[in-house]
Parts: structure tokens; C-alpha cells; sequence
């Protein structure tokens, strides 16, 4: 019963290491929380620090959630309820670890994209795929990481269903669109006036 335990809090303190505020701490002279949109995440850093910061915390991102699923699905039976009940659990405690970090006073954390996609990679790697395609769509047609990453989030509970038929693995892939979407307020606030950053500029 430990290890069934101590996983979830686990997910939860590895989800909550800050990347892109350790990386660009380490190798910048910056604070990634007072530059450009002052998030910690991947774009930010991609922006502010360059991209090998940003590829670098993108990978780190991903990791901290695909991890720790991983762990949870080798030691239950992820087609049988309880498993699937469980991985869901330990992969929303990375997940909230990274929107909620523990290390910088449960504040200051990232949108949790990455993370989710680390996360649903091992719960549903089709689901996943289906979600990258989808932000990888949005962001030919919108030049715009926040617009592909809502569409993304909105595409991944629908690709869940369809690939797993789990309610509850599905349940896991709505609440957390719902929270990408809650964390981006700002961003939708931008794309709706128009004055949301672009990837790269037209005349590049």
C-alpha cells in the first residue's frame, strides 16, 4: 500500500520543480518571472532565454509528467478501474504540481501544457498525437502558442474517448483542459484583443 502512497506525492513534488526558473537561473542572469509574459514555461524561456533554454525546459516539462505515469501504470492494471482510477490520480498530482509548485509557495507556476502532454503520452499515446496535431494545426494558422495550446486542450478529452472509451481516464483529460483554460485567462484576454505575442514575426 506505500507505494501506492507515496506515488501521487511524488508526481506532485517532481511536478512541482520549476524548470524554466532553474535552467534559466543556472545559465542567465535573468528572472524568467519578471521578463516577457513572466511565466515559467517553455515559450517564456524560449522568448526571454533562447531556444536551447526553451527546448531544454520544454523536455523537462514533459518528463516530470510522462515519469511518474509511467511508475503508476507498471504497477497497477491500467485496463481495469482501480488502475485506471490511479493513474489518473498520480497524473493530475504532476500535474497540479506544475501549475501549483510547492517550491515557490504553491504560486508562480506554468500552464501545464507540457506537463499534461507528458502525462496523456503514456496514459493515451494516440490521444496525445492527435492533440499535437491539433496544436501543430493551430499554430500554422494562428502564428500563436496560447491559441494552439487551448485548441490542443480542447481536442484532448474528445481524442481520449474516442481512442480509450474510459470515462475516467477521460474525466482526467477534461478537468485538465479546464485548468489550461484557467490558466490561460490572460491569454485568451490577449487573443480576443488582439495583442497576444506571436511565434515568429512576418517578416522573418
Amino acid at each position: 500500500m506505500l507505494k501506492f502512497i507515496v506515488l501521487p506525492l511524488f508526481a506532485y513534488l517532481l511536478g512541482s520543480i520549476p524548470w524554466g526558473l532553474v535552467l534559466t537561473r543556472l545559465f542567465t542572469s535573468v528572472d524568467i518571472r519578471q521578463q516577457g509574459s513572466e511565466n515559467i514555461g517553455a515559450t517564456n524561456v524560449r522568448r526571454i532565454a533562447g531556444t536551447t533554454l526553451g527546448a531544454l525546459t520544454l523536455a523537462g516539462d514533459v518528463l516530470k509528467g510522462a515519469f511518474p505515469v509511467w511508475l503508476a501504470v507498471t504497477i497497477t492494471a491500467p485496463n481495469e478501474l482501480w488502475g485506471e482510477i490511479y493513474i489518473s490520480l498520480v497524473a493530475l498530482a504532476a500535474f497540479s504540481g506544475h501549475l501549483y509548485p510547492v517550491y515557490m509557495k504553491f504560486k508562480d507556476g506554468g500552464k501545464g501544457v507540457a506537463t499534461a502532454g507528458g502525462c496523456f503520452v503514456v496514459i493515451s499515446p494516440m490521444a496525445c498525437v492527435a492533440a499535437i496535431l491539433v496544436f501543430i494545426l493551430f499554430v500554422c494558422l494562428f502564428n500563436r502558442v496560447s491559441a494552439a495550446s487551448l485548441a490542443a486542450a480542447a481536442a484532448l478529452p474528445v481524442a481520449a474517448w474516442k481512442v480509450t472509451g474510459s470515462g475516467v481516464l477521460t474525466g482526467c483529460a477534461v478537468v485538465t483542459a479546464i485548468f489550461i483554460y484557467f490558466r490561460h485567462i490572460d491569454n485568451i484576454k490577449r487573443l480576443l484583443s488582439g495583442a497576444e505575442p506571436t511565434i515568429w514575426n512576418k517578416k522573418d
